[in-house]
């Protein structure tokens, strides 16, 4: 009986991964063959089309079994837990990738800045959405657990996004690019704070200063331990990951490293894929690097575009509709703080006018990392069904253009990796 149920489930999900594949690649082409939008909008539209909450939920014929499914034993995630595990896989490889691909040096050098332009990301929208929560109804004051959520939720930057479209637009290496990541990083362990504060606050716990920053900092320096150790040791590893001489033995003990260090980065409350990027920035100087980038393609074009699809899944456009006026509305604000919150330290910082607009609309997309936070309040209680999805359509609304407008802040067109930054917007 066991065995039945488990080559059941076993079948569901190959079908559910050649479905999502199929989406994806298919999504793509027409995002970019007929809408010319980026490869990645296609992607999550498609998941959005094909997801639990839209035509995968639909019963089938004579099985009266969906091929999507609402797993309950997932919490705020709907899908299947192989299914989300095997997504998370493909996030890994893309942020592992991108951190190969980043000047160390360069992300070094601008590592300030980023810091500056993370800080204003997170109180910009913050402080709009929150007090909007509250002239709009939401929420009774501003310290209520519905405004303080919603205000977390738009804090947070999805890093998977915007690595995604900086690589495709082999702009990764230029200042505006190793700003924005960075930025996203930082932007990860800021974002841990704000939500540790607001379950702190919404559970009428006592919030500890001490604590909190002895959390944040706590975060802050796995990380810049995490890529010390591993560019330390990145001549050592690149050595003897060049001597293997197993067919792709450097491929995959690099993304086994990747994947490891990504646990530790969860241990200590980051998430995984910060530690899968932290990785490939430690070794992006070393001569194992290119050989890494070169076998990760087609290890990507497999990988990556399932993780854009489950994201896409996890939208409930029910839970939307409700409330589609107010979550325009508080949609628009949280673009705006992004933008203003992250561009004008950008500009203060010497970008320039088009380097700013860069960033901010780099930082704009909010993607998993927002699902995740939204998901936190509704499963612990704190937040309701219709604030959720309150918090989904900013999600979507503020993530979907934000690809189309980061390609057309770069002219539209590839930037030379390693090069110049591109030439600024007509004013």
């Amino acid at each position: 009986m066991h065995g039945d149920s488990l080559a059941s489930q076993t079948s569901l999900v190959l079908i559910q991964l050649a479905l999502v594949l199929i989406a994806a690649k298919f999504g793509a082409e027409i995002a970019v063959r007929w809408a010319k939008q980026p490869a990645v909008i296609g992607e999550l539209v498609a998941g959005i089309a094909i997801g639990p909450f839209a035509l995968g939920g639909i019963p089938l014929p004579f099985s009266g079994l969906a091929l999507f499914p609402i797993d309950a034993a997932s919490g705020p995630i709907p899908v299947s837990a192989a299914l989300y595990v095997f997504t998370q896989v493909g996030a890994a490889v893309l942020l592992f990738t991108a951190g190969l691909e980043t000047d160390l040096n360069q992300f070094a050098r601008y590592g300030a800045r980023a810091a500056l332009v993370a800080a204003g990301g997170v109180v910009g929208p913050f402080v709009l959405v929150a007090g909007a929560a509250v002239i709009f109804g939401l929420a009774p004051e501003i310290s209520s657990p519905g405004a303080l959520f919603l205000g977390a939720v738009v804090t947070a930057t999805s890093v998977g996004i915007t690595a995604r479209v900086l690589t495709d637009l082999r702009a990764l290496r230029t200042p505006e690019g190793t700003t924005i990541i960075g930025a996203a990083v930082v932007d990860d362990v800021l974002g841990i704070l704000v939500l540790a504060i607001v379950i702190s606050v919404a559970g009428t716990a006592s919030v500890s200063v001490v604590d909190l920053s002895l959390a944040a900092g706590k975060a802050l320096l796995a990380w810049v331990l995490m890529v010390g150790v591993t560019a330390l040791l990145g001549d050592v590893l690149s050595k003897f990951l060049l001597r293997l001489r197993s067919e792709g033995a450097y491929l995959g003990l690099g993304l086994a490293l990747a994947l490891l260090v990504g646990l530790l980065a969860e241990q200590v409350g980051l998430a995984f894929i910060i530690g899968a990027y932290s990785v490939g920035l430690g070794l992006s100087r070393t001569p194992v690097a290119e050989h890494l980038i070169e076998a990760l393609k087609p290890v990507a074009h497999a990988l990556v575009p399932p993780f854009f699809v489950v994201m896409g899944m996890l939208v409930d456009l029910s839970a939307i509709l409700p409330v589609l006026g107010v979550g325009i509305a508080l949609s628009v604000l949280a673009a705006i703080g992004k933008i203003a919150g992250c561009g004008l330290p950008a500009l203060a910082a010497g970008y320039g006018r088009a380097g700013a607009l860069r960033i901010g609309f780099g930082m704009l997309p909010r993607g998993e990392v927002a699902l995740i936070v939204a998901g936190t309040g509704l499963s612990s209680g704190l937040i309701d069904r219709q604030l959720f999805g309150v918090a989904v359509l900013i999600t979507l609304l503020t993530t979907l253009p934000a690809p189309w407008l980061l390609e057309r802040s770069f002219g539209g067109k590839q930037a030379a990796s390693g090069g110049p930054a591109p030439a600024p917007l007509a004013s």
